[in-house]
């Protein structure tokens, strides 16, 4: 094991401390795939999709929190947990393939209830990056041990399951929106342990109920803002933009699959796309219409992401707890068949 920053290129943050939570080293296998021009490029990719070059005021003054931190955390967790180098591997690789904006694409797509268009590279970038495949051979491993993190239920499993990736975003959100403290992340972090689930399958699982019911009742609070009105609205407003652009030949989808400030840079080069770019950074409030006021009126459906975690011997929290059941129920019934626009 050998010491080195956990971010690359800049000094360590605030932010940057749940990181370390996760593992107190990095594993000295993982430090030479750093040089990977993909994993490069995701570090400036952001895990607000898009949302935090808006005006509206939850979003403002964010850390800075990349698809490549995101992607080293759930490689750290990996590793914590099973020590096994392919799957942690597949863990760092998982959103080597996110476009800029990320799941703004997948709304791009029509794919905004499952969001899971942005997935759709992954082997291939995998194969053609000289760094990862070099280093790859040196571990004896083969692209498809480590280019589909689904084979892996440490590293991901379905939803409401606890898995690696859902775990990380999930802690770094609670400390970014300020729902909880690093102290209480690592509380939470340390709870867990790998069991066998109810079909035998190895999962992350809560030792004791209690704190699987406050992770439970904190993670649905992060549940609730990925499917604002605010969020919902600006990352339609934000596909819709960028595929007019694309239509128009100002972008190509490969631009995409470039950094954020690319894209962005090529936004401003032109006068149409500019004005369109400088229009949503200006969205700061949102209102709900019962019929369409404008062609800026959507209605706008969103994957709904919760976690329903194990405890060891015992079962699902929502069995367990009501409070967290009826919690639960509540925001899966979120009714989202109503318009919204941006108010002026």
């Amino acid at each position: 094991m050998v010491s080195v920053p956990i971010v690359r290129k800049r000094n360590m943050s605030n932010l940057d401390q749940v990181l370390k939570i996760y593992h107190h080293k990095i594993p000295s296998f993982l430090v030479p795939f750093f040089k990977s021009e993909e994993l490069n490029r995701i570090d400036e990719v952001g895990m607000h999709c898009g949302m935090e070059y808006t005006s509206f005021p939850f979003y403002k003054d964010f850390d800075k929190y990349s698809r490549f931190e995101h992607s080293l955390g759930v490689a750290l967790i990996v590793y914590h947990f099973t020590h096994d180098e392919k799957m942690t591997l597949a863990g760092l690789f998982h959103d080597i393939a996110t476009p800029s904006f990320a799941h703004v694409i997948d709304f791009l797509k029509g794919d905004h209830d499952k969001q899971e268009a942005t997935e759709e590279r992954t082997s291939l970038l995998i194969k053609r990056d000289d760094v990862i495949q070099e280093e790859l051979t040196k571990l004896h491993l083969e692209t498809s041990d480590v280019d589909d993190y689904h084979l892996y239920p440490i590293a991901d499993n379905d939803s409401p399951r606890l898995s690696a990736d859902r775990l990380e975003y999930t802690l770094h959100n609670l400390y970014n929106y300020q729902f909880a403290s690093l102290e209480e992340i690592q509380e939470l972090y340390d709870d867990l342990k790998v069991t066998l689930n109810e079909e035998g399958v190895e999962e992350l699982a809560f030792q004791h109920q209690d704190i699987a019911k406050k992770f439970t009742l904190l993670t649905l609070k992060n549940s609730h803002i990925y499917v604002t009105d605010e969020d919902r609205y600006g990352m339609e407003y934000l596909a819709r933009m960028l595929k007019r652009q694309i239509e128009k030949g100002i972008l190509t989808e490969d631009d995409l699959y470039t950094t954020e400030k690319e894209v962005i840079i090529k936004l401003l080069s032109n006068k149409e796309s500019k004005e369109d770019w400088l229009d949503f950074r200006s969205l700061s409030k949102i209102k709900k219409e019962e019929t369409p006021s404008s062609n800026t009126s959507y209605k706008i459906s969103s994957k709904k992401r919760f976690i329903n975690p194990l405890i060891i011997d015992k079962g699902r929290i929502s069995k367990l707890d009501k409070e967290v059941d009826n919690a639960i129920r509540s925001f899966l019934e979120e009714s989202f068949d109503y318009y919204i626009n941006q108010s002026h």
